[in-house]
């Protein structure tokens, strides 16, 4: 497996925030899911067709999350994604989202995503074809 970070940059939107004027503590969440789906698209990974043609999925199934600082309206925040550790059925992912221009950290989370079948969504061993297809 390939363990090239992926970075997506993102701006903060008023549908963001609280009302203290910070984003939402969830929205860390879904920036981190749009993170690791775009490091494994900029792999080759088209999840819809692994689903389809090969009955797996992702799910999250550990998380953990350190926020640091707040982003506020109008930020523009990068998500850098990194593979942590490979096992047989999951990824642990690495994230860190940043302060776009300052590069402070705003946020650090750890994911570990099960490969899962899409049917029985008990888990399911990576095939071989993601490892060669994913560069490992």
């Amino acid at each position: 497996m390939n363990n090239s970070a992926h970075q997506l940059q993102l701006r903060v939107y008023w549908e963001d925030t609280d009302a203290s004027g910070v984003v939402y503590h969830a929205n860390y969440l879904k920036w981190a899911e749009r993170g690791r789906t775009e490091w494994l698209r900029a792999l080759g990974g088209e999840q819809q067709r692994w689903i389809v043609e090969a009955g797996i999925a992702f799910t999250v199934a550990e998380m953990t999350v350190r926020y640091r600082r707040p982003a506020r309206l109008d930020d523009r925040v990068l998500i850098k994604t990194e593979l942590g550790v490979q096992r047989r059925a999951s990824l642990i992912f690495e994230q860190r989202i940043l302060h776009a221009d300052s590069g402070e950290l705003l946020a650090q989370m750890s994911v570990k995503a099960g490969c899962v079948d899409v049917k029985t969504f008990r888990p399911r061993p990576l095939p071989e074809w993601f490892f060669s297809q994913n560069g490992g």
